[in-house]
């Protein structure tokens, strides 16, 4: 019973999150300088100040600013997200369209990323003065530093001249367009490793570090001492007994930063040409597209919103002294 109420009590506060994130971004996007309707009558080569009014009067921003988002809220809670000005299309069916391309690189990414860097953290905290625990410390603190474009721009440049060994544009090969099963899977494998691999290598880095220092704590307590008097292998006490405490605060972190990794998806579809959500919120910056805009926003809190959630379950189920607290 107690559970059941925590989780009502967590999802009621991530449903007035998701509403406080839209109306600030309605107000802020709308209180940017600028003009739709100009922005419009620019791309468009000139345009007389009567279409300028139909057109304020069609898209509502002839209304006041409250009544504007009254509306909007309204159309929200209905599943309507709006009509792009720039594409023509329903907002929620260019997300549908865009959502599995990003989801597939920001998931490969951070379990990537979790992974791999939680591995490198328990390697690196068996001998923390050792030559292996210090080469990964540096290339952790190269990959902490390195903005994601710039990885993105210098992975673009070795493996197009360099080492053509992956393709840098898109999510399919051109000549593959009509492919299926197994041959299209490959495809977008081969263009995903790129994308992937600039967007995980921040947080490989921060997470690598992470577990290294937890598990540095976490080898010190009385219980670690116990079991090696114990006369347990070394292997047993590190991913048996250690290395269930120390990923606690890297399984934290990992649902905290999902908010960044979207950010990150932006700068990183940008430069890969990954048709997904980032690439469609930078588009819609460019041209001024609000609904679009928002919807992708209110999309990504969404998403960070349930990371959240999912992640207090995971850590209510990895430690058992928070389930019967």
């Amino acid at each position: 019973m107690r559970a059941l109420s925590h989780a009502f009590t967590r999802l009621y506060q991530g449903a007035a999150l998701v509403l406080a994130v839209v109306v600030l971004n309605f107000v802020l996007l709308h209180a940017a300088p600028g003009d739709l309707v100009e922005t419009i009558a620019g791309a468009s080569g000139g345009m007389s100040e009567e279409l300028k009014a139909e057109l304020r009067t069609q898209y509502g921003l002839d209304k006041p600013l409250h009544t504007q988002l009254g509306i909007y809220l309204s159309k929200v809670v209905q599943g309507d997200l709006g009509h792009s000005h720039f594409f023509n299309l329903p907002v929620s069916t260019m997300i549908g369209e865009r959502v599995p391309a990003t989801l597939l690189l920001v998931v490969t990414a951070v379990l990537a990323a979790f992974v791999f860097g939680t591995l490198l953290g328990v390697l690196s905290s068996r001998k923390p003065n050792g030559l292996l625990s210090q080469f990964i410390n540096t290339v952790s603190l190269v990959g902490f530093a390195a903005p994601v474009f710039w990885t993105g721009i210098m992975l673009v440049l070795l493996f197009s001249s360099v080492l053509p060994l992956f393709p840098v544009s898109g999510m399919r090969d051109i000549d593959s367009a009509g492919a299926t099963g197994l041959a299209d899977a490959l495809s977008v494998l081969h263009h995903l490793v790129l994308p992937a691999l600039t967007l995980g290598l921040i947080y490989l880095a921060q997470y690598s570090r992470l577990a290294r220092a937890s598990m540095l704590d976490v080898l010190g307590s009385d219980y670690i001492r116990t079991a090696r008097a114990k006369g347990l292998s070394q292997r047993v006490v590190m991913y048996k007994h250690a290395l269930r405490n120390a990923i606690l605060p890297v399984i934290t972190i990992l649902g905290l930063q999902f908010g960044n990794v979207m950010a990150g998806a932006i700068l990183v579809e940008t430069v890969f040409n990954w048709p997904g959500l980032g690439r469609l919120a930078f588009e819609s910056v460019l041209r001024r597209d609000f609904p679009t805009i928002l919807g992708v926003l209110l999309f990504s809190s969404m998403v960070v919103v349930v990371m959240n959630l999912l992640t207090d379950y995971c850590y209510r189920l990895i430690d058992p002294r928070i389930k019967t607290s």
